[in-house]
């Protein structure tokens, strides 16, 4: 898997969780996690979550670290949701290792990271025709939002750190994950 930090700002609005954004954004082909900084206001038609679509949500923020993730092949919605699960839980993992002192406050619940009672981060997993698609955002500072929220302002983390930290742990992981799929020896029973 590719990854990379995108030193300018974008504002994230669900355009990008679509089959070769990350191609035409960055020059990077196939697999690939990239991590860049920029508000967010998904307007409804945008909303890959029916759930949140059927209920009026409002989804924005005046500043958001984002992660994008395309894979081609994953090839479900089980898997992509696993996955998502997987970059929420390395998230937490290095939000607790960079701020210890805060981490008894931090919490995954499925793809959500909480701080005490505020919201961390929005994320969603879903599938184009040819790649499965991961939106996470962490809300930076807490201003913009239409619910409480919480934020690395309140953890007092930079951004571009945990960005940078989440995406060396991805590139591991998933080396770690070819390298273990290659090693083993399939057993057959007939």
């Amino acid at each position: 898997m590719k990854v990379r930090w995108l030193s300018r700002r974008l504002a994230y609005d669900g355009s990008q969780l679509r089959a070769h954004w990350i191609l035409t954004a960055t020059g990077l082909v196939g697999d690939a996690l990239v991590a860049f900084r920029g508000p967010c206001v998904l307007p409804p038609a945008e909303f890959a979550d029916l759930e949140d679509r059927l209920a009026g949500a409002t989804i924005a923020a005046d500043d958001m670290l984002h992660f994008v993730c395309e894979r081609f092949d994953d090839g479900d919605l089980d898997r992509v949701t696993l996955r998502q699960r997987l970059l929420a839980a390395r998230l937490f993992e290095v939000l607790c290792r960079l701020a210890p002192g805060k981490a008894r406050r931090l919490r995954r619940d499925g793809d959500d990271l909480w701080l005490g009672a505020g919201k961390l981060s929005v994320s969603v997993a879903t599938r184009s025709a040819v790649s499965s698609l991961i939106h996470l955002g962490v809300n930076v500072v807490n201003r913009g939002t239409p619910v409480r929220t919480a934020s690395l302002a309140d953890l007092g983390l930079a951004p571009q750190r945990v960005a940078r930290e989440v995406l060396r742990a991805t590139e591991r992981e998933e080396e770690g994950i070819a390298h273990a799929r290659c090693k083993v020896r399939v057993r057959i029973e007939a």
